[in-house]
């Protein structure tokens, strides 16, 4: 089945197919992000009006919607330009009026006429103590009480598209949704308590009070469940797909990790010592190793990383680890040097750096297998790098590495596994978003021995106390980090900020003990200023934030950040984990400019009780959503028209075992369920999976 099926023809059709909507309107509608009926179908309402029958606005708590019978008494046209048309009307009980600007002509005097009878619905509101509908919504006669529905569903709006349109709009295209079987599981069904698919559509459309239009009505959580569903039947597909291409088996004698692991001045921690178990036995299986290495700041991924490079070293392999910049491939080779010359492995890097004769070497080297690990940048990619017989590639910082650079690194080997490696702790539910197809390892241990770091919020305007702070520090033989504001969409105002922050560090600490790093220096001059610190030349580095991803200077114990009320929760957390990497205690200062914001300081105040990355990206994830916390555009996170990531991460959880599920007990979606579930891809837009099922 390569075509959509022809149930759904309606649903995809033009948006001119639909009551009231031509070519004009159409265009409209493109504001909202909608291009067919199908996506009128996905719009929900996101409030209700009560518009039942009421006989008087006498008594009512105004302002307040309310819709009443009436009589018309008088009319008061406007006595000048720019002024209003009022009618007087009396209900059961009252008299208010109807206020209408730029009337023109004898227009409300025809629709209006003195003594008629009429249903009106609006806003009214106490204005100089008399109680006026401005611009009444509805206007009918008596008898026709159809005319005001008596729940009124309150739509996203755009240009050009108003609420009597889109209730209009909505209501033609749910009339083109066919009856579909059911495509969840059936006990989940049950226990949920969902509606059916088709009825789920109809609640969700008329609501009749505020809990219908809640995230957690029934009918909407069956809704977003099937946007999970689809997004997680993808993920699966794509997973299955990659599963069917042969891997290979690595098994290893252990010799090698046990050298290491006796060596260690400590013992791994029990998340470190799961996330091995994981990746041997991944190795050792005949399918491609596809998973996640996350972890905290500090939560030890390196040692993780290394063991599987063993790993792979002890089958008779090789092992790369990649990284994205030239500093945080030379900080990988340090910290892995020692723990390979306990092993007895040879270790080398690969950078854009190596050249002539010295390059050649490596290289020859890498082709005989006579190093066995490779730490390197996108150097390695080249066309002239090849191995002796590639097992493992471990990349570091997931987002810096698109899925195309992960391919090629497969095509340097036959079926090689990848570890991917992030330190960003990201909330489970976007982490089951984003890498859905993965599986997923999560280091959520401190190493024994992490010294905390204390947090503390600072008032701008005692800068002067917290540079003399510094000079004492840097007077012991300590490091600090200074980082700068975020100026929104700038680099220049970034760049303004810290150069001005650097002269007057410079001016009051001396020449040569500060430095200077930021975004718009050559990739050599910032390579050198950070050098010059971790050399510990200079003992204050003032950055913009371009330090966050990785930099290891043990010496460094103060991290001040400069109005951190504008920065992500995210962004604050891993930028203080720059500091506490030695054994004296550290600092981080935030300081911010006053009067903070209520989430500013809830924010701020996130910090200072905890140093658990994932506790602080969860409330993250509350405070700003999904798109803002990983940046909807280069996350790779879908945009999802009802499934709310912050209120209902556990159904993402729920869709993607569900998925999967589904997916041993039937690859190709043959079974009843099956074909429901193909149903429901092309009704999700998901038609790039409908090829894996073809192409498997």
């Amino acid at each position: 089945m390569t075509g959509r099926p022809e149930t759904l023809f309606a649903l995809f059709a033009s948006l001119e197919s639909l009551d009231g909507v031509g070519p004009k309107t159409a265009q409209h509608f493109r504001g909202l992000d909608v291009t067919a009926p199908r996506d009128l179908v996905f719009t929900l309402p996101h409030a209700v009006i009560d518009r039942r029958l009421r006989t008087t606005v006498a008594g009512a708590a105004l302002p307040a919607v309310m819709t009443v019978p009436v009589e018309v008494l008088s009319h008061k046209p406007a006595r000048n330009k720019g002024a209003a048309y009022r009618v007087t009307v009396e209900d059961a009980e009252t008299t208010f009026q109807l206020v209408f600007f730029h009337a023109r002509g004898d227009y409300w005097a025809k629709v209006l006429p003195v003594g008629a009878r009429r249903i009106v619905s609006g806003k009214v509101e106490i204005f100089d103590g008399l109680a006026q509908m401005v611009h009444p919504d509805f206007i009918v006669p008596e008898d026709d009480e159809t005319g005001i529905p008596p729940f009124e569903p309150v739509y996203p709006l755009t240009a050009g598209v108003t609420q009597k349109l889109m209730f209009k709009a909505t209501r033609s295209a749910l009339n083109q949704v066919p009856q579909v079987s059911e495509w969840i599981d059936a006990e989940q069904l049950k226990t949920a308590g969902w509606p059916s698919f088709n009825e789920a559509l109809t609640q969700a459309h008329s609501p009749t009070d505020e809990q219908d239009v809640s995230v957690f009505a029934p009918a909407r959580e069956r809704l977003a469940y099937d946007e999970l569903m689809a997004h997680q039947l993808t993920l699966a597909l794509a997973r299955a797909q990659e599963r069917r291409k042969p891997g290979r088996s690595s098994v290893g004698s252990g010799t090698l990790q046990a050298r290491v692991l006796a060596a260690l001045p400590y013992r791994p921690t029990g998340a470190q010592e799961r996330a091995i178990a994981d990746i041997n036995s991944d190795l050792a299986s005949s399918q491609k190793m596809n998973r996640l290495l996350q972890g905290d700041v500090g939560a030890g991924k390196t040692l993780v990383a290394f063991m599987a490079l063993l790993r792979a070293v002890e089958a008779g392999g090789q092992g790369v680890m990649m990284a994205p910049t030239e500093i945080l491939a030379r900080q990988h080779l340090e910290g892995l040097r020692p723990l390979a010359e306990q092993a007895g492995v040879v270790l080398e890097l690969l950078t854009g750096r190596d050249k002539g004769r010295e390059r050649s070497d490596k290289l020859s080297a890498l082709a005989r297998g006579d190093i066995k690990i490779l730490v390197g940048t996108h150097a390695v990619f080249q066309k002239d790098v090849a191995f002796y017989d590639l097992r493992l590639a471990v990349v570091d910082e997931q987002h810096r590495f698109g899925v195309r650079q992960r391919l090629e690194l497969g095509r340097k080997g036959q079926g090689v596994d990848v570890l991917v490696m992030t330190a960003t702790p990201i909330p489970r539910s976007l982490a089951l978003a984003q890498y859905g197809d993965m599986d997923v390892s999560v280091l959520d241990e401190k190493p024994a021995g992490r010294k905390p770091i204390k947090t503390a919020l600072v008032n701008t305007e005692r800068m002067e106390e917290i540079v003399d702070r510094l000079r004492a520090v840097i007077a012991e033989g300590r490091q600090c980090y200074w980082v700068c504001p975020l100026v929104e969409e700038s680099e220049t105002l970034d760049l303004t900020a810290a150069e001005q922050r650097f002269k007057h560090l410079r001016a009051t600490l001396g020449e040569g003990t500060v430095g200077l790093v930021h975004g718009q220096m050559p990739p050599a001059d910032k390579d050198a200023a950070m050098a010059r610190f971790q050399s510990g030349q200079t003992k204050v580095l003032v950055a913009t934030t371009v330090i966050e991803v990785g930099v290891n200077v043990p010496n460094a114990t103060i991290m001040v950040i400069e109005r951190a009320e504008t920065f992500g929760l995210a962004q604050l957390h891993q930028l203080r984990g720059r500091v506490g990497r030695g054994d004296a205690a550290s600092t981080c200062l935030l300081l911010y400019q006053a009067p903070l914001s209520e989430s500013g300081r809830r924010r701020l105040e996130v910090l200072r009780e905890t140093e658990d990355g994932f506790v602080i990206s969860e409330t993250d994830l509350q405070m700003r959503g999904a798109g803002d916390v990983i940046g909807t555009a280069q996350s790779g996170i879908p945009r999802f028209r009802i499934a709310d990531l912050e209120r209902q991460s556990g159904l993402m959880a729920t869709a993607q075992s569900d998925a999967r599920h589904l997916l041993s007990q039937d690859p190709t979606l043959e079974s009843s369920r099956g074909q429901a579930a193909r149903l429901l891809l092309w009704l999700m837009r998901q038609d790039e999976s409908i090829r894996l099922i073809s192409v498997g």
